[in-house]
């Protein structure tokens, strides 16, 4: 997208141009001191949200509506500026979210989350359309935007939200798979409704929206496939350095996909799902590293998003905002779930949750600095319907999940794995795994000799409470126990499988059907 100064707008006019004044090391200061309150004070925030159960995107939002003009005064109002870093936020959103899913649990869900990330979004974008023009008495231009605008599942909102209900693995699956995929489509949709001149007709949207997904699909897969190749066979001089190169290698994904006018928000998610199953070395690391910068890149894009809007001019949108939600939520995506789910017998307990679990946040109020980038008429108001509509229906939604789950009986606890983590041994041509036995892990009461791992491979050191030895091969092994193993390149990911199997199933992995991995 090419980017363009663009007028004033109802409610989100464009920065003054600064006159003169030059940035000087005390204003670098102030801004830091700044910057690491409002840090400090959203992290704070997370603990209020456990505990309350209100999702944390409006704590933050609040942090930046309360610092804005209506607030203590900070004027900011470049929404330009805020699309790009809400983009650049995205991308960190996705590649986190992307590194984070198990291959294991989407597999199966993937043609129910392709089908609701297209057909879905299709009959979503239509009913939504329909009522704010008919409803709200919108254009078809601007209820369109608005439709495209909503119909977008929100990946942060889905990932912070669904790790905390025990959901079935296929659910978890088509959730979080969908608001990895449905970004594409609707970003498209969007800035094709809000281009300048007549729409394309819906055949070239359909074909438009069909090749940059299959480009950014064919790049994501590739610079994930190569990335991860890369990783587990060049040992790196700091471990450190593997989650900046993780990043690193999501991040050009993105720029891959776009650049070749394919979906670089498809291309990063597929990337960094390749990378965040191909067992890289130093892998705890890396995920906890990706997972600091996803809630850093959540804290700033909801603030900035906060510090954009104008409360006071809210008033005369805040109706609208409801009766469109209100569509969206109980009309649109109910009959897009169906839709989307027909051909795959999903149980209606399902395709209400489903129904239910299409959590809305940042994601379509940054699509709404799009129509305003971009100079639509009434572009404000359009901005001014998102931000309330996400506000109100994820303050209905996102609490009251965990609280319908149980109620459909969807509740499945998820069992305990084994956290292993592994270095390349480049000279030697061998790998050091730590292993880290939880408290609930079948692997208590095994012996070392009862592990039975290849050939290849060997327990070297236990460290419990603190204290590290050499085990026998009659070791018992017990919970909180951290384990040594070396085990040379032919048989590193066999070693792995066969714990992971042990963790499981206990001794007797091999013949209680959780084979080797």
């Amino acid at each position: 997208m090419k980017f363009r100064s663009v007028g004033t707008p109802r409610s989100v006019p464009s920065a003054p141009a600064r006159k003169g004044r030059p940035l000087t090391v005390h204003h670098l200061n102030e801004l830091l001191l700044i910057c690491s309150l409002v840090l400090l004070f959203a992290v704070a925030a997370v603990r209020v949200s456990s505990r309350s159960g209100l999702p944390t995107l409006l704590i933050y939002l609040g942090i930046g509506v309360a610092i804005g003009t209506d607030g203590i005064g900070v004027t900011f109002n470049d929404a330009e500026l805020t699309q790009i870093l809400g983009y650049a936020a995205l991308v960190v959103i996705l590649a986190e979210g992307g590194l984070g899913t198990k291959w294991g649990e989407i597999k199966p869900a993937l043609p129910t989350a392709a089908v609701l990330s297209t057909v879905g979004v299709a009959v979503s974008v239509g009913i939504t359309a329909a009522a704010g023009h008919y409803v709200v008495g919108l254009d078809w231009r601007q209820a369109l935007i608005i439709g495209a605008v909503v119909s977008s599942t929100d990946a942060a909102a889905v990932f912070s939200v669904l790790r905390t209900v025990p959901l079935p693995k296929r659910l978890t699956g088509v959730l979080e798979a969908e608001s990895g995929f449905n970004d594409a489509p609707v970003v498209i949709l969007v800035v094709a409704f809000s281009s300048q001149g007549p729409m394309d007709s819906w055949y070239s949207l359909i074909g438009k929206i069909a090749l940059e997904l299959a480009i950014g699909a064919v790049i994501g897969i590739a610079v994930g496939w190569l990335g991860a190749y890369g990783l587990r066979h060049v040992a790196l001089p700091a471990s450190g350095l593997y989650p900046i190169a993780v990043i690193a290698i999501a991040v050009t994904a993105y720029a891959g996909g776009s650049l070749a006018h394919g979906s670089g928000f498809l291309a990063v998610y597929l990337a960094s799902l390749i990378m965040g199953n191909a067992r890289l070395p130093h892998w705890p690391a890396t995920r906890g590293f990706a997972e600091g910068l996803g809630w850093l890149a959540q804290i700033g894009m909801f603030v900035l998003l906060g510090l954009l809007v104008t409360p006071h001019e809210l008033g005369d949108d805040i109706l609208p905002a409801l009766a469109v939600g209100l569509v969206l939520t109980v009309v649109a995506r109910p009959v897009s779930v169906l839709v989307s789910t027909a051909p795959f017998r999903l149980p209606w307990r399902e395709k209400a949750l489903l129904s239910w679990a299409g959590l809305r946040g940042a994601v379509p109020i940054v699509l709404a600095t799009i129509p305003v980038v971009s100079d639509v008429p009434d572009s404000g108001r359009i901005f001014n319907i998102v931000f309330v509509l996400v506000i109100v229906y994820t303050l209905v939604q996102g609490p009251t999940l965990p609280w319908l789950a149980p109620r459909l009986r969807l509740e499945e606890p998820e069992p305990a794995d084994l956290g292993i983590e592994s270095a390349p041994l480049e000279r030697l041509r061998g790998h050091l795994l730590s292993v880290s036995i939880p408290q609930s892990s079948k692997m208590h009461g095994v012996e070392v000799g009862e592990l039975r791992l290849p050939p290849g491979a060997a327990v070297t050191l236990v460290v419990r409470d603190e204290n590290s030895f050499v085990p026998l091969p009659s070791t018992m092994l017990r919970r909180g126990d951290e384990l040594l193993v070396v085990a040379t390149d032919p048989v590193r990911d066999a070693a792995e499988r066969r714990l992971r199997a042990v963790g499981r199933g206990g001794k007797l992995a091999g013949w209680l059907g959780t084979g080797a991995g």
